[in-house]
């Protein structure tokens, strides 16, 4: 385990943001990515709530933005080095945008995420 301070965890998951594709970037809608310490469950990295791009259609208007949460402490919690945070925040961060694309799971485990 290692201790990462919040402000610098926030910094880390903000970098990885960064590293998404601007086309992608360009294509995100109604999403809004939060540092959380805890998760609703054990075993969480990450979570993402709200309705993928993929299933929106005429009728979405008007509704909350999608929350996609990192939660810190479970990340420090399997890392040893600052590196393995920061590698780590990148995996998380992806696997809860490709949510937001509409990539389940299974298809993120076949493309090796």
């Amino acid at each position: 385990m290692i201790e990462v301070s919040r402000e610098k965890f926030e910094e880390l998951v903000a970098e990885a943001l960064d590293t998404i594709p601007p086309e992608l970037t360009k294509v995100m809608d109604n999403v809004v990515v939060v540092v959380v310490d805890d998760p609703p469950e054990p075993d969480l990295l990450g979570l993402y709530t709200g309705i993928p791009l993929t299933e929106r259609g005429d009728w979405y208007a008007g509704v909350l933005p999608d929350r996609i949460e990192i939660y810190r402490n479970p990340i420090c919690a399997i890392c040893e080095t600052e590196d393995d945070v920061v590698e780590e925040v990148q995996i998380t961060v992806v696997h809860e945008i490709a949510h937001h694309f509409g990539i389940d799971d299974d298809r993120l485990h076949e493309l090796g995420w």
